[in-house]
């Protein structure tokens, strides 16, 4: 039988494909079946409250690349006001991805998620101007942006500061 294919590059270890994750029950599963395109951390107030942290790291992956194959039924979405959507669990909770069809990478996988490394590391930190004052950002040389790395008006509306 034939290995999977390998994920990964310059910032990262080498991955088979397909990616996996879930949420922490195990009822809702996912694939990736092609190398994850970019990474991001977000900053923002809705961020934070989702997830608990100060930053929410974010994997994207290629258009069609990303699946549920398990507990579709599970899945939970919210949709706030001028925002994307927020796919969680309706089991135990988890976050699992963000989709927001304004944006360039649409959907926007929690890196917690993934069963092993994903292969890919952020590269950007967006809506610094909102982090956590009890948590600074970290000088780590990433690009950063006050608002929304995706520089469009609807976009910024996506990931408000409160």
């Amino acid at each position: 039988m034939a290995r999977p294919p390998l994920a990964g590059g310059d910032d990262g270890p080498m991955t088979r494909l397909p990616l996996t994750g879930g949420c922490n029950c195990g009822a809702v599963r996912y694939e990736v079946t092609a190398p994850l395109v970019a990474a991001s951390y977000c900053h923002c107030r809705r961020c934070q409250r989702r997830s608990g942290a100060a930053a929410s790291p974010n994997a994207h992956p290629a258009p069609g690349a990303f699946r549920i194959v398990a507990g579709e039924d599970r899945l939970r979405v919210w949709k706030p006001e001028g925002g994307g959507e927020k796919w969680f669990c309706g089991d135990c909770g988890s976050s699992l991805f963000g989709r927001n069809a304004s944006h360039a990478d649409p959907v926007g996988i929690r890196m917690g998620t993934f069963d092993e490394d994903p292969g890919i590391r952020p590269t950007v930190r967006q809506f610094v101007s909102s982090a956590a004052p009890w948590e600074p950002v970290p000088d780590d040389g990433l690009p950063r942006h006050p608002e929304s790395r995706h520089g469009t008006p609807a976009a910024a509306r996506a990931h408000p500061p409160v």
